[in-house]
């Protein structure tokens, strides 16, 4: 039969739309014409193909071939269809089955020796030709990736000549390795930090457990030397792990980002239940933080999806990068827009921010050191917008410490491995609230689930009175007092829960966020 028809699969996003390669060969000068809209690299696989096929000890045949990739209209990329041509050109004349390749999908690169070399997006096809219902043949560098996915039926061959002596076997036990599901193992921290190591700092400290059980945006300020990074740290260390749903989704992105950011080994079953750690300089671009460019790759917000993003000494970037945040931080995705098309990037992420209270970082010191004059100072506080402010959940002053809290003395004393306390608060939460943490409630669910006793209902009436609160505000310390209530085992927000919340969102250094001193809770 002259026709072949190979299943694969193309990598927009974090999505893998289906791709039809259709392989027809005819009489004529010998050659080979893709068509379908094909990048460069997937032009230039005419001669990897070419080649892989010979050294695998297969006939190239000496015909004219056309090879489609439908649909036409979806841009094509990478070297990851060279499997899929490779094998449609050996259907189409006769040396493989092509019964064989109705219920296959295939992805891979080829070496010019016939080897097959690992490409990104393996996870998001991978879960795509599980809910097709497909087998699905890969390279067996991502051996590893496709034991993520639970119910695939997935084979990895080394190169083209296994994958072609497995379509033949047969009756014959296939050359091919079986991808299984292996469960993941409990994930090994690479954390450096822990609460413990913290001295010092009860409010911070307060907060961080707070934070880490809502998943609540932080911003810590404070001069120089006071712990913000070390805090910043051990917060990831309090994250638990990641529920299967969502650690699925995290190794999908890294996935896509592959190689070029580094997540080369991203599938390896030991810490792929981790949340992601990202803290990008403060010289980064929009772009690099958001996501898009050549490829429209993920950014930094979507690299963190499930995880932290620090972002320390936050005045420094640039602000209209820092405004780029407020659309995934409200509303948990973002979209790239090209004139072609549009591409969607989950961006669930919990912000924590470190930052000077103003230019020297001595700002309210007591011990005098700050020289800055005012203007110098709502300056550089002015980088900071209202709107962007606006959106946290929390923000905590980490003073200078009185005396050195470095002795045994200063070390909290311990009451029970709060990472413990977290988990239980997190899984309380998913249940109640659909699958929600507190800090990404909004709208009707939030008025449901932050219910108040008739003292929180005044102070929350006071505090409109008294501060100039946005709705969002108030929905934050709401959030906020939610996480607090629950972690205290109640079921209504009562007055000192909320008075907390209040504690924990000190916006007063900072005019465009409308901030005024916290009024005295009783």
């Amino acid at each position: 039969m002259s026709l072949a028809i190979v299943h694969t699969r193309a990598n927009i996003g974090v999505e893998a739309p289906a791709v039809t390669v259709e392989t027809h060969l005819s009489n004529g000068l010998p050659g080979m014409a893709i068509v379908g809209l094909p990048a460069t690299a997937v032009r230039e696989s005419r001669e990897r193909v070419r080649c892989a096929i010979l050294n695998a000890g297969m006939i190239f045949p000496a015909r004219r071939m056309t090879i489609n990739l439908a649909p036409a209209d979806l841009p094509k990329s990478g070297g990851r269809y060279d499997l899929a041509i490779a094998v449609g050109i050996l259907a189409a004349s006769g040396q493989l089955p092509v019964e064989a390749l109705a219920h296959c999908e295939m992805l891979g690169e080829l070496a010019l020796t016939g080897e097959l070399r690992v490409v990104d997006g393996i996870l998001p096809a991978a879960l795509a030709a599980r809910d097709a219902r497909r087998r699905l043949i890969l390279p067996t560098a991502s051996h590893a990736e496709a034991c993520l996915v639970r119910d695939l039926e997935a084979r990895s061959a080394p190169d083209l000549r296994t994958v072609c002596d497995g379509l033949l076997a047969g009756a014959r036990p296939a050359p091919w390795r079986v991808c299984r599901f292996q469960e993941p193992d409990t994930p090994k921290r690479t954390a450096t930090v822990s609460l413990a190591d913290v001295r010092g700092q009860p409010l911070a400290r307060r907060a961080l457990v707070i934070a880490a059980a809502g998943a609540h945006d932080l911003l810590l300020t404070g001069p120089p030397g006071t712990g913000k990074t070390m805090l910043a740290n051990a917060l990831h260390g309090l994250l638990p792990a990641l529920p299967e749903a969502h650690a699925v989704e995290v190794a999908a992105i890294r996935s896509v980002a592959g190689r070029r950011h580094g997540f080369a080994g991203h599938g390896s079953p030991e810490h792929w239940l981790l949340p992601p750690w990202r803290a990008p300089h403060h010289n980064a671009t929009a772009v690099a933080l958001t996501g898009g460019g050549q490829g429209l790759v993920p950014g930094e917000v979507t690299l963190a999806h499930r995880g932290l993003l620090f972002l320390d000494e936050l005045p420094e970037f640039d602000r209209r990068v820092l405004e780029g945040l407020r659309e995934p931080m409200e509303a948990g995705e973002i979209t790239v827009s090209r004139a072609r098309h549009r591409v969607r990037f989950p961006a669930r992420f919990q912000l924590v921010a470190a930052m000077n209270p103003c230019p020297c970082g001595h700002d309210g010191d007591p011990s005098g050191l700050c020289q800055c004059r005012p203007e110098r100072i709502s300056r550089y506080l002015d980088r900071l917008s209202g709107p962007f402010l606006d959106r946290l959940d929390m923000a905590v002053d980490v003073p200078r410490p009185e005396s050195l809290p470095l002795s045994d003395q200063a070390r909290p004393t311990p009451s029970g491995d709060p990472r413990e306390m977290i988990a239980a608060c997190r899984r309380k939460q998913w249940r109640r609230n659909g699958g929600l943490l507190n800090g990404e409630l909004d709208g009707a669910r939030l008025q449901r689930v932050c219910r108040t006793d008739s003292g929180a209902h005044r102070l929350l009436e006071e505090l409109m009175r008294t501060q100039s609160l946005s709705g969002r505000g108030v929905h934050r310390l709401l959030r906020t007092a939610r996480t607090i209530a629950d972690l205290a085992q109640q079921r209504l927000i009562s007055e000192p829960h909320l008075a907390e919340a209040v504690a924990c969102r000190n916006l007063a250094r900072f005019p465009l966020a409308g901030g005024q001193r916290s009024p005295a809770v009783r």
